[in-house]
């Protein structure tokens, strides 16, 4: 079977094409496309798949939102998919969307050691429920339950959940960001869109000088994220504010990671996925990602004992999709 697969993301599409379910890590042929420059989901695949010679028997898209009766539109993209139309408008025989998440933690039995970098060793439980979280464009999360035999996989949409201020601080950045919004989840904070909103109330609440050669650049950039971010890791940033905006990033993480570990007693393990924690490793060595994670009161210990990796193979999303595909 020729199976494609693919990584649907707001920012970003992965796709890539498989023959064999032993061979996930080795795909046929694989390309990232930027998701917003094409219409639809079909228009980006046709792209792809114009110098394909081959007929494809089946296509597994991870997507960036909830699927509901074959239908999903991703979170941060115009976009509307139904498993039919894309059967017949790519001519594809089996057409399969599941939630990305639902994809990344496919993959997660299948990590090996050199696709992890470890935040915390804890003592993981064998086949105990194991959580994924993963701040991207947005943020993701799903989790694992053992059913005796093997891993089963469950979309959430636990980023989209009440963000819940920890001190005097975040309980400012909440006010703040209830003046702009009508609702204020972990994702407006925790993820790519939400790394500006932070820098912002920094920026407004006079703790931090904005520097007019950073303010020059963020006025020029439609996405202000890997502007934060680059400048943070550069060592650049006389004012702090992009450190700072990292920290207290890394920080509401821990702390919603901490949280979802507790929901679904994640004894397996807390898996970090998506495009920023890879990036930023240093800022999780200062140890306030961790401290947030475990601060949970009479369950510190518990938390303490519960292994947390950061994902660094990018390709983890097609490789659940592909191995989701060929177990079809």
């Amino acid at each position: 079977m020729i199976l494609l697969a693919g990584d649907v993301g707001g920012t970003k599409t992965n796709l890539a094409i498989f023959a064999s379910r032993d061979r996930l890590r080795t795909p046929l042929l694989e390309a990232k496309l930027p998701s917003a420059r094409y219409s639809s989901l079909t228009a980006l695949v046709r792209d792809f798949l114009s110098n394909v010679k081959f007929p494809i028997d089946c296509a597994v898209f991870g997507v960036a939102g909830p699927i509901i009766h074959g239908r999903a539109k991703i979170t941060n993209l115009p976009w509307m998919m139904q498993e039919a139309q894309l059967q017949q408008e790519l001519d594809i025989p089996v057409v399969h969307l599941l939630n990305d998440l639902e994809a990344m933690a496919n993959a997660v039995p299948l990590l090996e050691p050199s696709d992890l970098h470890t935040v915390n060793s804890g003592s993981p439980v064998p086949h105990a429920p194991i959580a994924v979280i993963a701040p991207g464009t947005g943020l993701g999360e799903a989790f694992l339950v053992w059913d005796e035999e093997r891993y089963r996989t469950y979309p959430s949409e636990g980023g989209h959940v009440d963000f819940a201020p920890r001190n005097p601080f975040e309980s400012g950045l909440l006010v703040y960001m209830l003046g702009r919004l009508e609702h204020v989840s972990y994702e407006h904070i925790c993820s790519g869109i939400g790394l500006p909103n932070i820098y912002a109330y920094l920026k407004e609440s006079g703790t931090f000088e904005e520097p007019a050669w950073l303010a020059e650049q963020l006025a020029k950039a439609e996405d202000h994220t890997p502007i934060i971010i680059n400048t943070a890791l550069s060592g650049q940033d006389p004012s702090g504010i992009c450190v700072a905006t990292l920290k207290t990033f890394t920080g509401i993480l821990g702390a919603e990671a901490g949280n979802m570990a507790l929901k679904v007693l994640a004894r397996g393990g807390v898996y970090l996925g998506g495009g920023i924690s890879p990036r930023i490793l240093s800022f999780f060595e200062d140890g306030e990602f961790i401290r947030a994670f475990k601060n949970k009161g009479r369950f510190t210990d518990l938390l303490d004992s519960i292994p947390v990796q950061i994902i660094l193979n990018a390709n983890i999303g097609l490789i659940g999709a592909a191995a989701h595909g060929f177990d079809l």
